[in-house]
């Protein structure tokens, strides 16, 4: 059986990518827990890469409210540039999962820490020949662990499992919400299609920004409104994937209302 590496098995896309691939090959997982050591690049060189086809790097700190610049950039740059460096050593396919946090508040570069990591090693990613994929709002099965960084989905969920009541930010912002089984389509894709579409990033997401008040619709739960004076600072009203920056051939296999249904029916289990 083919060998693979997987990165952040152990997180939320990191554990989905590892499921559909684990019948297909033989994984080798890297996560967080070599950063033990204080020799965590020897550790990783020198056990991990014998006959690799290809690195998933999903591995990273993905809170978007961490401000911790050390811990920022050594799980999201450092060990990222790292990773790549061998995979360009070894001639081995590398597929990165970026961020649409890339684009910030202004749609031209990121407006936070997490954003400014990704963005800079997706950049050294793509220009050493690797594929880098920009996720726009991911939810589904295997968020739980998020806390506040789990989707608003999920979060919405658990409050009227708690009988809490449900409160949106006013003015109707809205999203481009992708199913994880859409992102991890995406990284099979990418892996099938490596040698042309490699060097690039490539976004993904269902192509079409809807409102919260559409997603709580279609869960069935009531809902009412923050007032407008505590929205945050720098908060992005819109986010949608542009479909001319999908991978050529792909596409979305889950509609919105496909998606949050079938994900309903995991977590009232």
């Amino acid at each position: 059986m083919e060998k693979i590496i997987i990165t952040g098995t152990e997180g939320f896309i990191g554990s989905n990518l590892k499921n559909a691939l684990i019948h297909r090959f033989e994984i080798i997982e890297i996560n967080e827990d070599v950063f033990k050591t204080t020799n965590w690049k020897d550790l990783v060189t020198s056990r991990f890469w014998e006959d690799i086809k290809a690195v998933f790097h999903v591995g990273a700190c993905s809170n978007t409210l961490e401000t911790d610049v050390n811990y920022m950039m050594l799980l999201n740059y450092e060990f990222t540039k790292h990773i790549t460096g061998l995979c360009k050593t070894k001639n081995i396919p590398i597929i990165y999962s970026s961020s649409a946090a890339n684009y910030g508040t202004n749609n031209e570069h990121p407006s936070n820490l997490y954003g400014w990591s990704k963005y800079a090693s997706e950049d050294y990613v793509t220009l050493s020949d690797g594929i880098a994929l920009r996720y726009f709002n991911v939810y589904g099965p295997g968020e739980e662990h998020k806390g506040k960084m789990s989707s608003v989905i999920y979060q919405m969920f658990l409050k009227h499992q708690n009988n809490e009541d449900i409160m949106l930010f006013p003015k109707k912002p809205k999203r481009d919400f992708v199913y994880v089984k859409d992102i991890i389509n995406a990284n099979i894709f990418a892996y099938e299609n490596y040698n042309t579409l490699k060097g690039k990033y490539y976004e993904v997401g269902s192509g079409v920004a809807s409102t919260f008040e559409e997603k709580l619709k279609i869960m069935g739960f009531d809902y009412t409104y923050h007032p407008e004076s505590i929205i945050p600072k720098g908060y992005q009203f819109y986010t949608c994937s542009n479909q001319k920056k999908w991978m050529p051939g792909w596409k979305p296999l889950w509609s919105l209302n496909d998606g949050i249904n079938d994900y309903k029916k995991y977590l009232t289990k």
